[in-house]
């Protein structure tokens, strides 16, 4: 099975809907504009969900963990192992993603996309945080050799996020990740669907040093000759793997079609985004761009995707960190559309009526 039936992707522009959200705005208790972008922000929201009264309740998290066959030539600064004890770091609430999200209150699960354990042997495979059911593979190939994954599997993984998507129930939805050596995943992607050299799309990631960098750099791309022929998105994925990268971009599919707010983190979840959009044009209306990591590849990244984040915090974690962050910003979008009183609401002459 080589190909993917994917889900039609509504199309959200609605001028006389927005003209009705910029008019509410307008009319709030203050200067017109005078909130910036979190009235633009509440427009946004407001044009995904194709309404007024647009809110973001029941917020949910799927961390998507993978190993990558590339990282045992040294791409990474940490060996392959630390994917899963990173994963039991999450199941015992221990890493920065669960701390956001407790106080957040965004309900986190963690996917074992195809991290090179098997988690039975840590005695956590029934953990009710932990969906194991849908490992395509004990870890990706080595791309530097054959692609990272077969098509088989790449449309596997891709049904499998569509598949985890469909589950959701609330308006927003972020999609982490963990995987030693998806830095370098995402920069080939990068590299081959935008036509970016690879040197402008690389970074440290874990925290390469110099030498390491310039490996890392020799590395991709030899894997970039070594496919040079896949060009097309579905072969691209197939050929420079993220198990995780392509079941988030199922997943962002799946969500843009059932009209849910796609929050992005950084630099892997935007690579996972181009990948969607390549495939299923139209899935980027339903983004909106948490954070700006330092990760170099993301700033090439977001010009390519003509994105403007909400936030610029230095940060390049990845695990859904940026967009749990940025999280309380559209409740604060909502709120505003919803409990703020217009100058009629208030008694207030509204002197930008005046000409």
């Amino acid at each position: 099975m080589n190909t993917i039936s994917l889900p039609t992707i509504d199309h959200v522009d609605n001028p006389q809907l927005k003209l009705k959200l910029q008019h509410i705005l307008d009319n709030k208790t203050k200067p017109q504009g005078a909130l910036g972008r979190l009235e633009s922000l509440a427009i946004k929201i407001g044009m995904i969900q194709g309404t007024t009264t647009p809110k973001v309740d029941n917020p949910h998290i799927r961390v998507f963990a993978a190993d990558h066959g590339l990282a045992k030539h040294g791409t990474s600064a940490f060996p392959s192992e630390v994917t899963a004890q990173m994963v039991l770091n999450f199941l015992n609430g221990g890493a920065a993603i669960n701390v956001l999200a407790r106080q957040h209150n965004i309900e986190l699960k963690v996917v074992d996309a195809g991290v090179a354990a098997n988690f039975a042997d840590f005695g956590v495979d029934n953990h009710p945080q932990l969906m194991t059911q849908y490992k395509v593979r004990m870890g990706s190939r080595d791309a530097l050799t054959e692609p990272a994954m077969s098509l088989e599997e790449c449309v596997q993984a891709l049904q499998a996020g569509m598949s985890i998507a469909k589950q959701l129930e609330g308006e927003v939805f972020i999609a982490g990740e963990m995987g030693i050596g998806n830095t370098s995943a995402a920069s080939l992607l990068l590299s081959k669907l935008e036509g970016i050299p690879i040197t402008e799309c690389i970074g440290r990631g874990t925290g390469l040093d110099d030498v390491g960098l310039a490996h890392k750099l020799d590395v991709l791309s030899q894997v970039l000759d070594r496919h040079a022929q896949a060009t097309r998105p579905l072969l691209a994925l197939a050929a420079f793997g993220g198990l995780e990268i392509a079941m988030m971009a199922g997943a962002f599919i799946q969500a843009a079609h059932d009209r849910r707010v796609l929050l992005i983190d950084g630099f892997i979840a935007s690579s996972a985004l181009l990948v969607a959009e390549r495939l299923a044009p139209g899935v980027i209306q339903f983004a909106i761009f948490a954070h700006h990591s330092v990760e170099p590849g993301h700033a090439k990244l977001l010009n390519a995707l003509n994105a403007e984040p909400l936030l610029d915090f230095d940060m390049r974690l990845g695990e859904g960190s940026g967009a749990a962050l940025a999280y309380p910003l559209l409740q604060s979008a909502c709120a505003i559309m919803k409990e703020m009183a217009s100058f009629e609401d208030a008694g207030i002459d509204n002197k930008n009526a005046r000409k």
